[in-house]
């Protein structure tokens, strides 16, 4: 599922997003079934398959449809963000501190990002196991970081549900920020569930 689906339930779906669903539904006062039903059903496939499976295409999927990216969203959202609080500060639900939360994530990305592209992702190119279990510990760590600053953004954002009559600005960015967020949870999903095990042990995995 993608976390729009959730969101629309209020549901949590960056951190502790490791529960079983049937446990995320009771929490949310629903039975499992009427929670697919809510949010539309589980599709058919999702963003893991819509990626490559070979570790080479993956990683080069993963730089280009993510890396790339959310560089270039942040770097529109954030001044978005700033116009946003700055015009409609007064009103009862404006995102105040969502630029700075942006900037905090910004900022955290690009330590983590470049941290993949410069040690991470040549280590995997290379086959490598022997060197590679803490990096992968670590991005897997900053990965939980990401998710409590994508918490902070939801809670600034009131959950990016528009009020009436929001200017096309207001709209821009909350439509901006779902997609930002919904390619953030697929970005760290793909790795965690899909590149990081190609390299762990059973042991390092099941500590991570």
């Amino acid at each position: 599922m993608r976390p729009s689906w959730f969101r629309r339930s209020a549901i949590n779906f960056c951190c502790a997003g490791d529960i079983p669903l049937r446990d995320a539904a009771a929490r949310a006062g629903l039975s499992p079934a009427d929670l697919l039903a809510r949010t539309g059903g589980a599709p058919a496939g999702g963003p893991v398959l819509e990626a490559p499976r070979e570790t080479g295409p993956l990683i080069d999927h993963l730089l280009s449809r993510y890396h790339e990216t959310h560089r270039r969203e942040l770097a529109f959202l954030i001044p978005l963000a700033e116009k946003v609080e700055r015009v409609h500060g007064d009103h009862p639900v404006a995102p105040s501190g969502l630029a700075r939360a942006l900037v905090a994530l910004r900022d955290e990305l690009e330590d983590h990002m470049t941290s993949e592209e410069q040690i991470l992702f040549p280590l995997m190119r290379q086959g490598q196991n022997t060197r590679i279990s803490h990096p992968i510990a670590q991005m897997r760590h900053e990965h939980a970081d990401t998710a409590r600053l994508l918490q902070d953004i939801e809670h600034a954002a009131h959950g990016m549900a528009l009020p009436e009559g929001a200017c096309g600005s207001w709209t821009a960015l909350y439509t901006g920020l779902r997609k930002l967020t919904d390619d953030l949870v697929a970005h760290m999903h793909i790795e965690n569930a899909v590149l990081f095990p190609r390299f762990e042990t059973p042991d390092a995995a099941a500590g991570a």
